[in-house]
């Protein structure tokens, strides 16, 4: 959780105002320190997570708040689970005179409604096999008050990063807490039948009941029956028989029996029928819910992760530019700078190779660094060719397995000196800089260098790395 809440932080807060670029070197740092360098990737990101965290919070209470109001109640699960038991002790299926009626709720609409679900779960798994059920009503209401359902608010600048957090991580939670709400019910429903089986048995300690039946529409021979068909798992478990007719025909109402035989169907039937099997799919959701629990992945090939793993796993980042047939000015330069601190980190080190002249697109075939991450500069104000510009970023694509990331990026400051006022000419020129990188199969990034806006060239880079090979 902490991994999600630090990662919509650090994606959400683009003007850096509540966690600047020291901070995150800082907390990268500190938690490389604390894990080692064999920790796995995981175990490294939650414990830089749970320092930012921290961190945070020293300055802004909101987000740990936010955290703490996301977490599974357990006690939710427990009280749901108490409150079934309680619910089936005092459901009462005996009337003022005492009497039992065989067939009559709770136990007999137990046994019906149990076996009713256990179809539907049959049915259900059969229709939707390898596709996530949504949850009813019951479960949506646990997993909705015990994973915090609410959407937690900030204050300033964190709200947005907190709506992200609660919003993300509702969505990567689901399965897990559904699969909860899926136990706590089964549980429930076990410990309601055990306790509706608890009052029968209590009561009858001090009382003695009598077993009846009465009925509008049903004579003695289908009463027979139905108990028959009933309570057979417990006449079979207990090794009491289910009366015969005649029995069954003696003890219409008025008339009646001492309950006890009766009470010890029941209660085997109930047992074999409702409290095993639910036990039995609370265990399995348990095994299913421990299994989500500990292999709650995260997506590490996302350009996030990847950007944090980098500097845990291989040091700081190397950036290598290598400008076509453009010198960049100073200006240009230091964004340049600018840009690559702010997306792979201020321990990054960047290399601008001198320009590789037009005519000489083959060059830089042999200059790529092994584990660098490759940028093609162009100027927007050339237009681009695919005999010169195309045949230098196929040149660069053949180092393409050799280098972390590769792409193109163009510098749109010259461009907007001069056509700024043209936004029709600056979306044409986009689009054929776009036709001919998509040809080279390399993501392409524009940015004025000399003015960059850090946030969304930040965001334009992330996709341009996550999307190593563009159709």
């Amino acid at each position: 959780m902490d991994v999600v809440a630090v990662r919509a932080v650090e994606t959400a807060d683009g003007a850096r105002a509540s966690w600047s670029e020291a901070d995150r070197a800082w907390a990268s740092r500190a938690a490389a320190q604390v894990v080692g360098a064999d920790a796995t990737p995981d175990a490294y990101l939650a414990r830089r997570a749970a320092l930012a965290v921290e961190r945070i919070g020293e300055r802004d209470p909101a987000l740990p708040r936010a955290v703490r109001a996301l977490r599974w109640r357990p006690w939710v699960g427990t009280a749901v689970v108490a409150l079934a038991f309680a619910l089936g002790a005092f459901l009462d299926q005996v009337d003022q005179a005492h009497r039992v009626n065989i067939l009559a709720p709770p136990v007999l609409g137990l046994i019906v409604w149990n076996v009713a679900v256990y179809l539907v779960i049959a049915v259900g798994y059969v229709v939707r096999y390898g596709e996530a059920g949504r949850p009813g009503p019951f479960a949506a209401a646990i997993r909705r008050y015990a994973g915090g359902g609410g959407r937690p608010r900030g204050e300033g600048g964190m709200r947005d990063a907190i709506v992200a957090f609660s919003e993300e991580w509702a969505r990567r939670s689901a399965p897990l807490h559904g699969i909860r709400a899926v136990r706590i019910l089964h549980l429930a429903a076990a410990m309601l039948a055990a306790g509706v089986l608890a009052g029968l048995y209590v009561r009858g300690l001090a009382l003695e009941y009598r077993a009846s039946w009465e009925s509008t529409f049903l004579d003695a021979s289908v009463v027979r029956s139905i108990a028959a068909i009933a309570y057979l798992p417990g006449a079979l478990l207990t090794g009491v028989p289910v009366p015969t007719l005649a029995e069954v025909a003696a003890i219409r109402a008025p008339a009646g029996e001492n309950a006890a035989r009766w009470l010890h169907l029941m209660a085997a039937t109930v047992a074999v029928v409702v409290v095993a099997p639910r036990l039995l799919l609370a265990l399995g959701a348990w095994l299913v819910e421990r299994h989500r629990a500990t292999r709650f992945a995260l997506p590490l090939d996302e350009p996030y992760f990847r950007r944090l793993l980098r500097g845990y796993r291989g040091g700081p980042a190397r950036v290598r530019v290598v400008p076509y047939s453009y010198a960049a000015t100073p200006a240009a330069i230091a964004g340049l700078e600018a840009i690559v601190a702010r997306s792979f980190g201020g321990s990054a080190a960047l290399l601008v190779a001198p320009p590789v002249a037009y005519g000489a697109e083959d060059a830089p075939a042999a200059d790529a660094v092994a584990g660098s991450t490759l940028v093609a500069l162009f100027n927007a104000t050339a237009t681009p060719e695919r005999e010169a510009h195309g045949a230098f970023l196929a040149a660069l694509a053949q180092q393409r397995e050799s280098v972390e990331a590769l792409f193109a990026l163009v510098d749109e400051g010259p461009w907007l000196e001069r056509f700024g006022s043209d936004p029709t000419r600056t979306g044409n020129r986009r689009a054929a800089w776009r036709e001919l990188c998509d040809e080279a199969r390399v993501s392409v990034v524009f940015a004025d260098l000399a003015n960059p806006d850090l946030a969304a060239t930040d965001a334009a880079l992330d996709a341009a790395i996550g999307d190593k090979n563009p159709a």
